[in-house]
């Protein structure tokens, strides 16, 4: 398989959607490969089953216009750090050689996305050593360590290391939140509320890029925390 230029991990679906979806999109629209992979399928969320987030998965998928997706069916709400979990990540970072990965957040109000973060970093890292062997389809894969790993901003706040401008791509990133229709504000449904729920939650998300967006005079921003800091070989490619 060719390499990918973006991988992008996320504990539940619909956490990349609402972090990073104007820069996925952003991504595509520039004629990057994208593939997105979810860790588990969000099946101790209070609303939605698993049926209906496999769909909405889907459908936030081809609004995104991403390449692949693809669920590792690790269990929701009992992310580890153990050899057998990094193996399932190792095994998609290998199959789609990415560039670029972006991670969930390293502490948020899910112990699930910090979690996540140290699992997916770490993965990122053992891909690349020789003697951890993996196979697909019971032929050996080719050892691969992505050349950037960076870290979406979720819920709670964090000072981004660096911001992309999603202003273009802000109408894309709320069709592919609101395709997950289960888990977000309709006034006829009967389930239990949340914390995202909340009528008011999708003006949190909206606040929270309009004030990523102010910090690089844009509209609409996605904020991101580097693995390490981005290189550039002149001062003036930072203008």
């Amino acid at each position: 398989m060719n390499s990918t230029d973006l991988l992008v991990f996320s504990a539940h679906p619909d956490d990349a959607e609402l972090a990073c979806a104007g820069s996925i999109a952003a991504a595509v629209a520039s004629g990057k490969k994208v593939v997105m992979v979810d860790l588990t399928e969000g099946e101790m969320g209070t609303r939605g089953t698993v049926a209906q987030r496999r769909q909405e998965a889907a459908a936030s998928t081809q609004i995104l216009g991403i390449s692949d997706r693809i669920n590792l069916e690790l269990p929701d709400c009992g992310l580890v750090n153990s050899r057998e979990h990094q193996l399932k990540l190792i095994e998609a970072i290998r199959a789609y050689k990415p560039k670029v990965v972006l991670c969930n957040a390293f502490s948020d109000r899910h112990p699930d996305h910090g979690m996540a973060a140290i699992l997916e970093k770490d993965a990122c890292f053992l891909s690349g050593l020789a003697k951890i062997e993996t196979y697909k389809q019971g032929v050996k894969q080719e050892v691969w360590k992505p050349e950037r790993v960076y870290h979406y901003i979720q819920d709670q706040w964090f000072k981004p290391d660096f911001v992309v401008d999603i202003s273009e791509f802000w109408n894309i990133k709320v069709q592919s939140i609101q395709a997950f229709s289960s888990q977000f504000y309709k006034p006829e449904s009967v389930e239990p509320s949340t914390y995202i729920s909340s009528p008011t939650f999708l003006d949190f998300v909206r606040s929270r890029a309009r004030e990523m967006g102010h910090f690089i005079g844009a509209e609409y921003g996605e904020g991101f925390q580097a693995a390490q800091p981005p290189g550039v070989k002149n001062i003036l490619d930072l203008l």
